[in-house]
This record gives C-alpha cells, sequence and structure tokens, in this order.
C-alpha cells in the first residue's frame, strides 16, 4: 500500500515562475475594474470635497453609517501587521525527524515501515500477504489498518493496482510450484495528520520521493517510482 500524505503547502517559486507571477499582477491591475470597496472610496472622497466647497447637502450622510472607507483599511492594516505566518521550515525539517508528518510541508511524504523478508529486515512500503477470497483492493486494506491500526483516516484510490513488482524467492526456498512472489501496489491518500489514534506496529518513516533511494532496494524502487508522481 502506497500512503501518501499529500503537500500542505506550496512549493517555492522558480524565477521564471516569480516573474510571470509579477507580469500577470501588473496586467491584473492595469486591467482591472474597481471595487466595491475601491468606489466606496472614491464616492466618500467626492462628498468630502463637495463639503469642503460646501456644496454638501447633510442630508445625504443621514442614516449612513459614520465608519468612512479609509477607516477599515486603517483596521485592516492594524489586523494585517498582527498577523504572522507559520514557518515553511518545522521543528521536525530542522532535526530531520523522518517520523514526523511534520515536515516537508510542500512535498508528497510516503509511509515505509520495516519488515522481515526471509532473514533479512527491509525497508517497504505496507504489504501483507493475499488470503483466499479477498479482492486485492481488500488486501491493500488490510495492509494498512496491519500496521496502523483500524483507526486511520484514508481514501483508497480506485480497485485496481498502480503497479506490480515481482521477485523470486532464495533458491533455498523455491518449490516446484512456488518459485516467487507478486507485489500489487495500491494508492491511498492520508486524510488527516493527526496519527494519535494510530497504532503504529513496525519501526516506520514518512519519506518523499528523493529520499526513497535511501531505504530501498533498487529493481523495488523502479518499480515504486513508476506510479509516483512529485509534481
Amino acid at each position: 500500500m502506497c500512503l501518501l500524505r499529500l503537500p500542505r503547502i506550496t512549493q517555492p517559486l522558480e524565477k521564471e515562475e516569480e516573474e510571470m507571477v509579477a507580469l500577470m499582477e501588473q496586467i491584473e491591475l492595469e486591467k482591472s475594474c474597481y471595487s466595491d470597496h475601491e468606489i466606496r472610496k472614491l464616492e466618500e472622497e467626492e462628498q468630502l470635497k463637495r463639503k469642503r466647497e460646501s456644496l454638501y447637502d447633510e442630508d445625504e450622510a443621514h442614516g449612513k453609517t459614520v465608519i468612512m472607507a479609509q477607516d477599515l483599511e486603517e483596521k485592516w492594516e492594524q489586523k494585517f501587521l498582527q498577523f504572522k505566518a507559520a514557518p515553511r521550515v518545522t521543528d521536525a525539517d530542522k532535526s530531520n525527524d523522518r517520523t514526523s508528518l511534520n515536515r516537508k510541508l510542500d512535498s508528497n511524504l510516503m509511509l515505509l515501515v520495516k519488515q522481515k523478508i526471509g532473514n533479512q529486515e527491509l525497508w517497504l512500503l505496507p504489504q501483507v500477504e493475499w488470503q483466499p477470497g479477498e479482492t486485492l483492493r481488500s488486501t491493500a486494506e488490510r495492509a494498512m489498518a496491519t500496521f496502523l491500526g483500524d483507526h486511520i483516516q484514508a481514501k483508497v484510490l480506485g480497485n485496481a493496482p498502480y503497479g506490480i513488482y515481482k521477485y523470486k524467492f532464495p533458491r533455498a526456498i523455491r518449490t516446484e510450484n512456488n518459485v516467487g512472489a507478486k507485489v500489487f501496489f495500491f494508492k491511498a491518500f492520508l486524510q488527516s495528520s493527526d496519527l494519535s489514534q494510530a497504532e503504529l506496529k513496525a519501526d516506520y518513516l514518512w519519506v518523499t520521493k528523493k529520499e526513497l533511494g535511501e531505504y530501498l532496494k533498487t529493481e523495488y524502487l523502479k518499480k515504486v517510482n513508476r506510479f509516483l508522481l512529485d509534481l
């Protein structure tokens, strides 16, 4: 099961993208119409001008709000100055804590778990053996529940696998009818970053696509990369 935590923030813009954004903002500014607030501000400026010229009719303001557009702008400015954006780089990024979901907020994160295959302990996507009577999707969902418990909130995508990895068993354990195995990959998107109710039952990591090469074997990694998009 390829369980992904989707990006929480946008990626930093490249130089060409920043230039395009600036150009589009300039075009928007030049071709845009006045907003309701701007129209109101212009009307108030006209009223003040007429008042200074003694042409303003006091009856025009009767029953109207006293709060001026300029007052609103000053209020909004004060509120904006109090706002502080959360940092793009988190504490988990600084400590390189790869067990935390609160890292690499602008990238996909994929769950890896350590599993015993034969006499080796390997980092893999969560997997379990298919049982007779199960659909492949049911097996994938069981793999997720096996390693994360039943409280995990995730959306499985489709009923067909996104990829397949075939491998042969070591000669010592091969039989005439059991030469190797097939691993079918399904995808799921994590719906909540709160894993306080999850029951993680193995060593685990949340890693980016670029970090997969540090943990997965080459042939296995090739098959995984075929169905991974990290735009």
